[in-house]
């Protein structure tokens, strides 16, 4: 070999050996495991005041940090928005909830392709992205018509497990894998434990086949949000401890979070709701059943505590503890929802019950605070966050008191995994983080956090340093200035004291604040309750089949008929509905559109058909309960499209509608398309 030959191969073994040095370093990066409860209120965790048996929790807590004043967006879906985008939830689309789409980009109930998740921008980092459990940011209305567009698979994810929609039954509901439904397998089910083994599997996936690339996951539980379902054995744990009632397992709580050091002794501790009875005025028999409410509740708790000890235990074997980077935090505060349905009524926690613990034990829950989910006072904004990262933090059993946000994990994310976050991507433009990273805690500086912005419902909220603007509006009401409220929060985090009359320049400085960041992200006040909006959402029918077939229900599948959306512009517009008779057809079939009415409503309701044979198709209004049908003349649509309308059909009660265009005589290999379907309600006169 020449001297010249043997210097290229040193340069090339240097080459090498320096790529080598740098691909450990970039692979030097964490992991990152996201995991966030469902409406769990602040206290309820060992670590942060509570009785319920958390003890994984709680040793991630010792080896690690507690914040005491980090915040969520007081509800569900705004919160998971904001988690995953690191905006705030109108810039994410989702400025109320995935039951409606209320007009605006803002609102329209489902994320937008304006931002970017957490799986999303890891992923374009070299990082493998894993989700499993609660994902209820894609519209409810196609999530029904299996519209993935904004799924997790869709969204950045490359594997997941879990529900698509808010809630479901713990025992039997309909889970996902990736993008295809099934049933529950079987009577051992429980839907938190397999939220927590399907996270283990996909760690333990991704270290056989990747153990040198970091993965990000996200571990969604639907724990411990309603319905009150667990499990016997973690149920008896409990069934004795709640007999003391809430009134004493507030103070119980208090005094735990000032020992361990989370409120000082001249913090107050708030009065019980007055909307709350005090515990020893209960009959015996009430106090047994809700005593046995939150017994379920807490082994809720409990069994997804010991799922993540699971998760904790798999990354000590596989020696990747020291380099993941945890988190664990709640979307809300505690759930004050009254929520009774189920065949049984009976408290047993089983599939046939639907119940929640309601507000008697949501205000133990938001120990010291109140209210709850829902509004932007610390009962319904302040969680728990525990962040766990061996070789990335400081110190350990260390408290971090400066404010911060969910839109900070984003922040975190990028900044730990050295990623970048984009201004375009996938063709769109990107709004930018809004976060910041929480990084320089755990280095125990501060981060020197800016203001902090919220709106749910018209309940609105400012944090600046110390200083906390906020206001509730109850529904159907209008939002007034004059309930504008002023707290102190370093003096005064329970919100016991309101400033505002002492301090009208910082109120009416914050107050502006607020308002330029309401033009900002396009805040809309809206106090209208949940079902009126679903309900008005209902109304405004997919007519021209631009969410393909979302919101409507065919019936006669079964009678051999099948319906499938044309794009080839058959009618008046891009899309249609098209129905074609398979070659055993028989009978009729029906395109549906269910919505609510009341009594003396009238409406005019019209669509466009054509087809391609003899069949005859009618509109008809069906209100059940008891059967009262109006139908038009059925007509005979040929090659050019008809119009045929029902005017003026009117409720004859409050409830269930349906507008039904049904199809008769289609013959084998024949087709009906329809489009341009209106549902027009008539002005009162």
């Amino acid at each position: 070999m020449t001297k010249s030959a043997t210097i290229l191969s040193v340069l090339l073994l240097a080459v090498a050996l320096l790529s080598g040095c740098q691909t450990a370093k970039e692979d030097s990066r964490p992991n990152i495991v996201l995991i966030m409860a469902d409406d769990m209120g602040f206290s309820d965790i060992g670590c942060y005041g509570g009785e319920v048996q958390t003890p994984n929790l709680d040793k991630l807590a010792k080896g690690g940090l507690r914040y005491t004043q980090f915040y969520n967006n007081a509800r569900c879906c705004p919160t998971r928005a904001s988690l995953i985008t690191g905006l705030y939830p109108h810039q994410a689309g989702m400025g109320w909830m995935t039951a409606a789409d209320l007009g605006t980009p803002e609102y329209q109930g489902e994320l937008n392709e304006q931002c970017v998740t957490i799986a999303e921008v890891l992923k374009e980092a070299g990082y493998s992205t894993y989700m499993s459990g609660k994902w209820h940011l894609s519209r409810g209305r196609n999530i029904r018509a299996g519209i993935k567009t904004n799924w997790p698979k869709q969204r950045g994810y490359d594997r997941y497990f879990g529900i698509i929609d808010g809630a479901s039954n713990y025992f039997n509901p309909v889970v996902f894998s990736d993008n295809e439904s099934y049933p529950a397998p079987g009577e051992d089910f429980y839907f938190t434990h397999a939220v927590s083994d399907s996270s283990v599997m996909f760690i333990d996936q991704h270290l056989r086949k990747k153990k040198d690339e970091p993965f990000f996951l996200y571990v969604a539980y639907t724990s411990p949000h309603w319905p009150l379902h667990a499990l016997k054995r973690d149920i008896d744990k409990y069934k004795d401890i709640y007999k003391t009632g809430w009134d004493n397992l507030r103070e119980r709580r208090f005094a735990k979070q000032v020992e361990l050091g989370i409120f000082k002794e001249t913090v107050g501790l708030t009065p019980r709701d007055e909307k709350v009875p005090a515990w020893d005025d209960l009959a015996p028999e009430k106090q047994d059943e809700f005593a046995m409410r939150m017994a379920i509740y807490a082994a809720q708790i409990d069994a997804m505590d010991q799922g993540i000890g699971r998760i904790v235990n798999k990354l000590k074997e596989e020696k990747q503890l020291d380099n993941t980077l945890i988190f664990f935090l709640s979307d809300n505060g505690a759930c004050a929802e009254f929520i009774s349905s189920g065949e049984s009524k009976e408290l047993t926690g089983e599939a046939n019950t639907w119940e929640s613990y309601r507000i008697h034990w949501a205000n133990a829950s938001s120990t010291p605070y109140k209210e709850y989910k829902h509004w932007i006072h610390e009962g319904g904004i302040a969680t728990p966050l525990i962040v766990h990262w061996p070789s990335g933090i400081k110190g350990s059993n260390r408290f971090v008191r400066e404010p911060g946000h969910i839109v900070d994990i984003m922040s975190t994310c990028v900044d730990v995994a050295k990623a970048e976050y984009p201004s375009v991507y996938k063709g769109n433009q990107i709004h930018p983080m809004e976060g910041q990273s929480l990084t320089p805690h755990f280095r125990g500086e501060p981060n020197n956090r800016k203001l902090i912005f919220w709106e749910h419902e018209a309940n609105i909220g400012v944090r600046d340093g110390r200083w906390k603007l906020v206001a509730k509006t109850p529904e159907n009401a209008k939002f007034d200035t004059a309930s504008l409220e002023l707290y102190d929060m370093e003096r005064d985090p329970t919100e016991m004291t309101n400033l505002a009359q002492a301090n009208p320049e910082k109120l009416q400085e914050l107050f502006a604040a607020w308002q330029a960041w309401a033009r900002k992200v396009g805040v809309h006040m809206d106090t209208r309750e949940y079902n009126h909006r679903a309900r008005e959402y209902q109304r405004k029918i997919n007519g021209e089949f631009d969410e393909m077939h979302a919101g409507w229900n065919f019936v006669g599948g079964d009678n051999g008929y099948d319906f499938s959306i044309d794009t080839t512009g058959q009618i008046s517009s891009k899309y249609s509905a098209k129905i074609t008779a398979g070659p055993n057809a028989k009978q009729s079939c029906s395109l549906r559109w269910p919505f609510q009415a009341m009594k003396g409503e009238a409406f005019d309701l019209g669509a466009k058909v054509r087809g391609n044979g003899e069949a005859s198709v009618k509109i008809v209004w069906i209100q059940p309960q008891p059967v009262k049908n109006i139908a038009t003349k059925p007509v005979k649509p040929g090659t050019e499209a008809v119009e045929i309308q029902l005017l003026n059909a009117a409720a004859q009660r409050d409830g269930r509608c349906v507008l039904s265009i049904e199809i008769e005589g289609l013959k084998p290999g024949e087709s009906v398309w329809i489009d341009a379907v209106s549902l027009l309600p008539k002005k009162s006169s």
